[in-house]
């Protein structure tokens, strides 16, 4: 019986069966010998005749009473995970909202069997300004900024933006509140953002924090996990109480003011109320640029893979950050297209980009002035680069800029 009508009598999914159906429906249209399934895409809207998988996918998740490919793919997961932990309950879960930064575990969450609700704070603090201001100036300032970066359509910017704030103003003492996180700079610095604007400690307050997971040779992040993980994660939370939350303040102080010193002096500690604070905010603090070189610390590893390895395209250069280079890897592929920008098109620019209709396609390769600085023969900072924000500090090359050791001491440039 075929895998479509199988479904159909018992309920269950072979998903591989279906992807195979799917392969060969593209295969049968590529040969001509599908003159029925043809007839049914273009009743479908899909009139040809490049046909893609993405198309054959979906025409089977159609015939198996689906909307689309993702939608059936995610009933597969729950049905399957309900079969394989047919016991698993949160503990008073529903009543509770988890936070994450980003949406990336949303799917999982809910396969997984978790009912409360989900709030998404996905503000990219590790870049761009973010200045100690009063709450309605900062958020201008930051929508300014990402709007611009982004390229965001200042509507869509206004309703994530509204619906975070609002968020944020909503947290109580009668909150119920977990938050998800890993270990890197965009993770922990949404963690202090959220737990810096609790009025007071609330009803509830848990946190799963990890920074390796068994069985996974290099963790990027949570939401490359099964929704198996996640449940074997939700017992390993732990409570937070008042000094996590005074540390929060502090940090996220030290984090948005002009002079980053008290910055360098959390970030050379451990904290125990927070132990994984101390290296991301190490780790963020060499993106300000390095006392020998002007660099941070990203550019640099960047700079590097091009000088070992010639000419490569944009998305190949992110993929060995990410995966072999970075020491804490935190940025997202429009993250770094957004920064490859002022290395482009600076007046003494450290890239060339070829061209490409897509940007990670496009080969980049080293200017000759981007071979002085790596050299330590030209300093970045006495060429003229475009200014830029960490955090709270301004970083003008013309201005007594601060800079980094690579042991973190930071001083201003004269």
């Amino acid at each position: 019986m075929p895998a479509i009508n199988a479904s159909r009598h018992h309920g269950l999914l072979d998903l591989p069966a279906l992807r195979k159906r799917a392969k060969r429906l593209l295969t049968e249209l590529k040969t001509h010998q599908a003159d029925d399934t043809r007839e049914q895409l273009r009743t479908l809207g899909l009139p040809g005749p490049d046909y893609r998988l993405a198309d054959t996918q979906w025409l089977v998740a159609r015939e198996a009473g689906f909307a689309s490919w993702p939608k059936l793919k995610a009933h597969a997961d729950a049905v399957a995970f309900a079969a394989r932990h047919p016991g698993f309950s949160a503990d008073d879960e529903a009543n509770v909202q988890h936070w994450r930064c980003g949406n990336d575990i949303v799917h999982s969450l809910r396969t997984a069997g978790f009912a409360g609700a989900f709030q998404m704070f996905d503000d990219p603090m590790v870049m761009g300004p973010v200045p100690a201001l009063p709450d309605e100036q900062y958020w201008q300032v930051r929508s300014a900024y990402v709007q611009q970066a982004f390229r965001l359509s200042p509507q869509d910017l206004e309703q994530r933006q509204a619906a975070q704030r609002s968020a944020l103003a909503g947290l109580n003492r009668d909150s119920e509140i977990v938050l998800w996180c890993e270990a890197d700079a965009y993770d922990q610095l949404f963690l202090i953002r959220v737990l810096a604007s609790l009025p007071g400690l609330p009803r509830r307050l848990e946190l799963i924090e990890i920074d390796q997971v068994p069985g996974i040779e290099r963790f990027i992040g949570i939401g490359q996990l099964a929704p198996d993980l996640l449940a074997w994660l939700w017992p390993q939370r732990r409570a937070l109480g008042e000094d996590a939350l005074a540390l929060a303040r502090e940090a996220w102080a030290a984090y948005t003011a002009p002079n980053p010193k008290g910055w360098a002096s959390l970030a050379g500690h451990a904290h125990p109320a927070l132990p994984l604070l101390g290296g991301a905010l190490a780790r963020q603090l060499q993106e300000l640029p390095g006392a020998h070189d002007g660099l941070s610390l990203t550019e640099r590893l960047l700079l590097r893979v091009l000088a070992s390895r010639g000419a490569l395209p944009a998305g190949r250069v992110f993929g060995q950050l990410m995966m072999q280079d970075d020491p804490l890897p935190y940025l997202g592929d429009q993250m770094f297209h957004v920064l490859l920008q002022p290395l482009i098109h600076a007046p003494h620019p450290l890239l060339v980009e070829g061209p490409g209709e897509a940007w990670a396609q496009r080969l980049l390769r080293l200017t000759p002035l981007a071979e002085q600085v790596l050299a330590g023969k030209a300093h970045w900072l006495d060429h003229n680069p475009a200014q830029r924000w960490v955090g709270g500090v301004l970083v003008d090359a013309a201005d007594r800029p601060w800079i980094v050791t690579e042991q973190g001491e930071v001083w201003q440039r004269r």
